[in-house]
């Protein structure tokens, strides 16, 4: 085939046995023989990828005067042709309008330019691709890593993925002259996919980017619908803003929060991102000059739990992003346990091991420290031989200048921004500063059910504040002294109508209420519930009840239940009561009270209790009462009558 001839051929067919009658004549066909002069260009203003419904025109240019061009596509025979009428010296073009989209118009293209009086064609333009999307039924995923921030010359990651069976992916740019990125797909948890890896990113890969699916084996032109619009945003140099969370980072299941993102005056427009997220970037401008901007969330779920950046675009350019503010949505689950070991009550400079615990199953545990510092720590749990699970958090050593007060949360390690309920607070108490208070009770240690337990915290130092420990337990009870007298101070805390969980021991602390530190501990006192165990003990005196100044006395108590410890009691006595361990003899149980010798601090009333050192605590009935007499004092009940 040589240029300088028209090649245009007909074709006709015959029967043997009459070879001079022939059919009617084929379509003409000719031949376009090319590589004379330079090629042409051919593109599309719809961009390669179009959408079924759209008009399609493809449109070939040249820098040559040419007036005539023609345009083939790929497995097809026919060429359309477009002449251009009036023809001026310079750039040539033509334009193939191919009506509305249909599946039959994805394929390669190519155009040629020529002259009407020559034979010749010059040279095809660069083949160019048309895409049909929306063939095939399914809608891809875009995600992307870091983003979709990212400073000038970093690495950027692109995924698309589809749960259809799909053997290649598509990735474009909204106004990109390039064809798309396509890559081959790669099956992972029954998930079809692609990663496209850009980068180092300059100002150039910003822009908004869609993704599609395809088979190539199949249908190498028809595409899958396209996927949600990603915006990729490329920061700048300009000093960063600031970004921070009101009331703070940790916000409860449908409550509101307001994002703050401060720059400077001169910024017109403020975004905000949160990482991972395929939804565009928020946009705020200033309704007056300001530096800062603010975002509201006005019902916190877990979707809007992550990490945030902001940035603001300014006359200059754009600014780097913020630091990260990572909002965390609590009350996703129940609440743990949080629990200090031994005891919430700590020596200054001590430390103390904190315990969270729960039932549900967390894989991680936090602890928050309350205040201005609010310091956060994240241990992985561990399973108890209970079946719960828990982290134990080492924290001090604890200083009393400092506010020591925490809560924990639970989560799963899937959604590291999701957490449980908080659990109750438990504040730390720093003793070991000023002299130590006193603590008592007007009811004596031995109380029984029913009674109203009050105890009373007092000092000779002017504290306006006292604190209430009980062995134990990490609940601790403060009380205000409304007016604190100078060289005097006091406080009641009322414990309400005694039950068994009111028997334990207790201290009590005094401190200032312009100051985190605590005194020493008061010394202990013990509160013992009569009545918990269902026997009454006897108790009995030798060698009698009356006896002379001198002498010594045993008072014998005896229990027929299986008891192994005694105590014994004197009416109006300060003291605490006298505790023996249990002797057996004869089936009872029983402990024999030395008292000598006698003196006149002797006399009185006495009860005796049984109690089982596994709960110390909890006493049984009262003995009937035991008057002992020094000889020569009348009997209270003869003195009154």
């Amino acid at each position: 085939m040589i240029p300088s001839h028209r090649w245009t051929f007909r074709c006709y067919d015959c029967y043997r046995n009459r070879p001079q009658v022939w059919s009617q004549p084929s379509d003409v066909l000719e031949l376009l023989v090319s590589g004379g002069s330079g090629k042409p260009s051919l593109l599309t203003q719809e961009g390669p990828i179009v959408a079924s419904g759209e008009s399609l025109t493809l449109q070939c240019l040249s820098d040559l005067s040419y007036d005539r061009f023609v345009l083939s596509k790929e497995g097809e025979q026919d060429l359309p042709w477009s002449t251009v009428l009036n023809p001026q010296a310079g750039p040539s073009q033509a334009n193939f309008p191919l009506g509305t989209v249909s599946r039959f118009h994805g394929g390669q293209y190519r155009c040629y330019s020529g002259h009407s009086l020559s034979s010749e064609w010059s040279a095809p333009s660069d083949p160019l691709d048309i895409l049909v999307a929306g063939w095939l039924p399914d809608r891809p995923f875009l995600s992307m890593q870091p983003g979709p921030m990212v400073a000038t010359g970093e690495n950027v990651t692109m995924m698309c993925q589809s749960q259809s069976l799909r053997d290649t992916f598509l990735l474009t740019k909204e106004e990109a002259a390039d064809p798309p990125l396509c890559l081959r797909s790669q099956s992972r948890a029954q998930q079809h996919q692609a990663e496209f890896s850009l980068g180092p990113v300059t100002s150039a890969h910003g822009g908004t980017y869609r993704c599609y699916s395809t088979n190539l084996s199949t249908s190498a032109y028809l595409l899958s619908h396209p996927s949600e619009p990603l915006e990729l945003l490329i920061s700048g140099t300009l000093p960063k803003p600031t970004l921070w969370a009101e009331p703070g980072p940790l916000i409860l299941l449908q409550r509101s929060v307001t994002i703050w993102c401060q720059g400077t005056l001169q910024a017109r427009e403020f975004h905000l991102n949160k990482e991972g997220s395929t939804q565009p970037w928020v946009r705020q401008k200033p309704l007056h000059p300001a530096d800062k901007v603010k975002f509201s969330i006005t019902h916190m779920t877990e979707y809007d739990a992550g990490k945030y950046h902001c940035c603001y675009l300014s006359p200059t350019g754009w600014s780097q992003r913020s630091d990260p503010l990572e909002l965390v949505v609590t009350g996703s689950y129940g609440k743990p346990s949080l629990s200090a070991l031994p005891s919430p009550v700590v020596n200054s400079e001590e430390n103390v091991t904190l315990q969270c615990g729960s039932q549900q199953g967390f894989d991680r545990f936090i602890l928050t420290k309350e205040g201005e510092d609010r310091l956060t720590w994240t241990l992985d749990s561990q399973t108890h031989p209970s079946g719960q699970v828990q982290a134990l958090f080492s924290v001090g050593p604890v200083i009393p200048n400092h506010r020591w007060r925490f809560r924990c949360y639970g989560c799963y390690r899937e959604t590291p921004q999701k957490w449980s309920q908080s659990s109750n607070s438990l504040e730390l108490l720093v003793s070991g500063g000023s002299g130590k208070p006193s603590l008592l009770t007007q009811q004596g240690p031995i109380v029984g059910s029913g009674q109203s337990l009050t105890l009373q915290c007092h000092s000779n130092i002017s504290y306006d504040r006292f604190a209430l420990s009980k062995e134990g337990q990490q609940d601790i009870p403060q009380s205000t002294v409304l007016q604190p007298q100078a060289g005097l101070s006091q406080a009641e805390f009322h414990l309400g109508i005694v039950s068994s969980t009111h028997g334990g021991r207790y201290r009590c602390y005094g401190g200032h209420s312009l100051s985190s530190k605590w005194s020493a501990p008061s010394d202990p006192l013990d509160i013992l519930v009569a009545g918990w165990l269902p026997d009454r003990p006897s108790l009995l005196v030798q060698p009698g009840p009356t006896v002379a100044s001198g002498e010594n006395v045993t008072l014998l108590c005896q229990s027929q239940s299986q008891r192994d410890t005694f105590l014994l009691m004197k009416e109006g006595s300060a003291d605490p009561p006298l505790r023996l361990r249990s002797q057996s003899r004869a089936q009872q149980h029983q402990a024999e009270f030395s008292l000598g010798p006698v003196t006149s601090a002797h006399d009185g009333t006495y009860r005796c209790y049984s109690t089982n050192h596994s709960s110390p605590y909890l006493l049984s009935q009262p003995s009937k009462p035991l008057e002992l007499l020094l000889t020569g004092k009348t009997p209270d009940c003869l003195s009154e009558m």
